[in-house]
């Protein structure tokens, strides 16, 4: 099975996530996209591991996540990526500019064939104002491309807002 869930900031997609994944039943593997590259992420990067069970592994891998995926994925275990807009701003402000065609090319091929129970967690960054400034524009522009990608990948896609998980397309929650 594999889950989309979309939200905006605090919308409560990480706690949906994290809750599905310790409902399957699998050991489960959180694979973090985040880099800390103030203090507001770190601290943010530090509660995330703080609310995380201690049995869960993780790995942390900002921008190789096809591969990433590609090489924990199992029929008998559960993926968490969190997030994917994180993943999408690293590759975007990579030196190698080729690097997020590469990547989102490889997630999107290699995504379909991984066994095992995958949960993607991402923000929906399009439901307002279109924002000031080239590369914004482009990171909503790639966001919104990547998620109607996966939308079609993946089983189950769920909305969340204010905590409230809103089925897109799958089974209930």
């Amino acid at each position: 099975m594999k889950t989309l869930i979309l939200g905006g900031v605090r919308s409560g997609k990480s706690r949906l996530a994290e809750r599905l994944a310790g409902e399957s039943g699998l050991p489960i593997t959180y694979i973090a996209t985040a880099t800390a590259g103030d203090d507001e992420m770190r601290a943010r990067i530090a509660a995330h591991r703080a609310r995380r069970p201690k049995g869960w592994s993780v790995v942390e891998e900002p921008r190789a996540l096809a591969a990433t995926l590609l090489a924990h994925a199992a029929p008998d275990r559960c993926l968490l990526v969190d997030c994917l807009t994180l993943w999408l701003t690293n590759l975007l402000m990579a030196e190698d500019t080729s690097a997020l065609e590469r990547e989102r090319a490889a997630l999107l091929d290699t995504l379909p064939s991984l066994p095992g129970n995958i949960i993607l967690v991402s923000n929906e960054t399009n439901m307002g104002v279109m924002p000031l400034g080239d590369l914004t524009r482009r990171y909503c522009d790639e966001a919104g491309g990547l998620h109607q990608d996966l939308a079609q990948i993946c089983e189950r896609v769920i909305l969340t807002i204010a905590g409230l998980p809103h089925v897109l397309k799958g089974e209930p929650v």
